[in-house]
């Protein structure tokens, strides 16, 4: 099978697609005929810096919408021919880049028949993402006030939507050519975070989820009402975060997505109600994912971009 690799660290151009021999599902595993797999910021950190991988040979990639083509012994939710997407372990469960993939049938759910593969491939990172950081730590209620920073990037749009789903009154922030996009989500409130201060813009929100980090994070906290919190998406930063939260009443939570069946499940039955959609970027086919990379690279793209097999 073909897979995505690379045996150093750097650009784009590290990248390479070799053969390698096709994996066989372990007990509880099942082998997956890959039909797309998206990428996040999380692959070109890795490709660039090995991040929590260390060194390479690694093939990155942990979103994937494909095909079962087998399943090991114990596994009794999906049999041959099922259609499932989801998301790899984060982050050592790596490898989506590739034409087929084994891995535990825990971290998958049935794909939707209203959703192709390109989309529902594009859902389970970022959506799984937005829904731990926003419905698990936050709580976030109906009638809640939420503010979601960079609102038209991966995280932010499917949160955005995933909110709206909740109840909540949508604030986020995006430069001002990207704010129609963020109404059509269901933003309640676009902010140009370019031209005014957010925290200002934003008045007092229950919730908000920084998907920015540095100075974002601290900048956050004085938007909250008593009693609320920020959650970011960064894992690791100041515990300036932390000191600023207790002394203003407040609660900072830093996180690390997982995979979790339970919310898969969640967020494909906001998916079949037409609730939930990803915004599709560009798709590239699995020989041009050093393409795809220097696109992801830029930081400007508006949804996300998804490598397809033939």
């Amino acid at each position: 099978m073909r897979a995505v690799t690379q045996s150093s660290l750097g650009t784009p151009d590290v990248l390479t697609v070799v053969d390698v021999p096709r994996p066989e599902p372990r007990p509880n595993e099942i082998l997956v005929r890959v039909r797309a797999a998206s990428l996040n910021p999380t692959d070109w950190k890795h490709r660039a810096t090995g991040g929590f991988l260390g060194e390479p040979p690694f093939v990155l990639g942990w979103d994937l919408s494909g095909i079962v083509e087998a399943t090991g012994v114990g596994v009794w939710r999906f049999r041959p021919g099922d259609e499932v997407f989801g998301m790899l372990s984060y982050p050592f469960g790596h490898g989506a880049h590739a034409e087929y993939v084994a891995a535990p049938a825990r971290v998958f759910t049935t794909k939707p028949a209203s959703l192709d593969h390109v989309q529902a491939a594009a859902l389970p990172l970022v959506s799984l993402t937005a829904w731990q950081a926003l419905v698990e730590n936050a709580g976030l209620e109906a009638g809640q006030r939420v503010l979601i920073h960079a609102g038209a990037g991966g995280v932010g749009h499917v949160a955005i939507q995933i909110a709206k789903a909740r109840g909540a009154y949508v604030l986020a922030t995006a430069s001002a050519e990207k704010h129609e996009f963020l109404r059509s989500l269901g933003a309640d409130e676009a902010i140009d975070y370019r031209t005014v201060d957010f925290a200002e813009a934003a008045g007092e929100v229950d919730v908000v989820l920084d998907t920015i980090g540095g100075d974002y994070s601290t900048r956050s906290l004085r938007t909250l009402r008593p009693g609320g919190i920020v959650v970011s998406i960064l894992p690791i930063g100041s515990d300036t975060f932390y000191r600023e939260a207790a002394e203003l009443g407040v609660r900072a939570v830093r996180m690390l997505v997982d995979s979790s069946r339970s919310t898969m499940d969640s967020i494909a039955a906001l998916a079949a109600a037409g609730e939930l959609r990803a915004r599709i970027a560009e798709t590239f086919p699995l020989a041009q994912a050093a393409e795809a990379h220097r696109l992801g690279d830029t930081n400007r793209t508006t949804g996300k971009l998804v490598l397809t097999m033939s």
